[in-house]
């Protein structure tokens, strides 16, 4: 007996020390999450996350076990992340015991190639829906049936611009709402969000003023930069030209029922909102604090008479007004849910 009880104090010990040893949780009440920097987080020329660092003096370097890439974080809880290895440093953040994920909002930030018939270089949308342009089936556009657009359709479906009538094609799922590529935002967030910043006047460029005046024909992408509500298309693929951009207005419609339009696409949205998913499944995040802002650094398709391999990849120009006017329209929601947080940490805005 005296042994059992011996035993049984010492698993009391090896208990309370493993609560002592339990780390400090930080509590990380809003992450911007950029997707990369050139050179240094400051002090350089600026990339996606740059503008974020100084603007909002995210200037103490917090780890991030198991990987190399650092937090960053201010004394009033706002914390920063460029995801350069991609998904694995926001697996490893979600698993990191010394942070609480429980309450933090996340904006998703970065550039994007900007639809024409929406809006201009410059401007900043934020989104209601991240929109999966990856898995798709594909023809030849050289090649496909007469009166088909292009080559791009749905898996299960017969033909472009319609949705699968057999959800037995992705084998284990049964019904045709699973096969979904659209990754619902919280709606009522992003038009507080939207409202919230409205007004916060965009920066503009005389070069890409100069620029605009290429785009006859193209009201909206003619005009100065602007902030608006709308969605984000995630491929993989670089796509370019008027064709594609068809396609992308359609599909976007297409699995958005039609509520959807539109407006940024760029190649690592669709992959980082998946992964959000599952880390919400897992219980590590509420996909209900999830925002998406993007903005345009360049069109996705030349101008009227320019060829278009001589406009694909044309995102220089107009980065750093992409940069500078993606971090303006995201200020205003930080500094509101940092100044209410004793509200804003239970109640999540756009709600009622």
């Amino acid at each position: 007996m005296k042994r059992f009880n011996a035993g049984l104090a010492l698993a009391g010990l090896l208990c309370a020390g493993s609560a002592l040893a339990a780390p400090h949780k930080e509590e990380i009440k809003v992450l911007v999450v950029a997707n990369w920097e050139v050179g240094a987080d400051k002090g350089d020329e600026p990339g996606e996350y740059q503008d974020w660092v100084e603007r909002l003096h995210l200037d103490e370097e917090r780890p991030i076990r198991g990987v190399q890439e650092k937090l960053r974080r201010n004394a009033d809880g706002v914390y920063g992340i460029a995801l350069k290895s991609g998904s694995i440093d926001l697996h490893a953040l979600a698993l990191d015991p010394h942070y609480d994920l429980t309450h933090t909002y996340w904006i998703f930030t970065g550039i994007s190639g900007v639809n024409p018939n929406v809006a201009s270089v410059g401007s900043v949308a934020w989104a209601r829906w991240v929109v999966d342009g990856d898995a798709l089936r594909e023809i030849d556009d050289r090649t496909v049936p007469k009166g088909w657009p292009y080559g791009l359709y749905a898996i299960g479906a017969d033909k472009p611009d319609t949705l699968p009538a057999n959800a037995n094609h992705y084998g284990s799922v049964t019904d045709v709402a699973e096969l979904s590529k659209a990754y619902p935002l919280n709606q009522g967030l992003a038009n507080w969000a939207f409202n919230l910043s409205k007004h916060t006047p965009m920066a503009d460029d005389p070069a890409i003023a100069e620029r605009r005046k290429a785009w006859k024909g193209f009201p909206n992408a003619q005009k100065p930069p602007m902030l608006i509500m709308g969605e984000t298309l995630g491929a993989l693929r670089y796509w370019h030209g008027p064709s594609r951009n068809e396609w992308a207005e359609k599909w976007v419609k297409l699995w958005t029922k039609d509520q959807g339009q539109f407006v940024m696409t760029n190649e690592e949205s669709q992959t980082y909102q998946l992964d959000m998913r599952t880390l919400a499944r897992l219980g590590y995040v509420d996909l209900n604090r999830v925002m998406v802002l993007r903005s345009g650094s360049n069109f996705d398709m030349p101008p009227p008479g320019v060829p278009i391999t001589e406009s694909i990849g044309d995102e220089a120009p107009g980065q750093k007004l992409a940069f500078d006017n993606n971090e303006r329209a995201g200020e205003p929601v930080v500094h509101e849910l940092i100044a209410h947080w004793a509200t804003y940490r239970t109640h999540i805005p756009g709600q009622d």
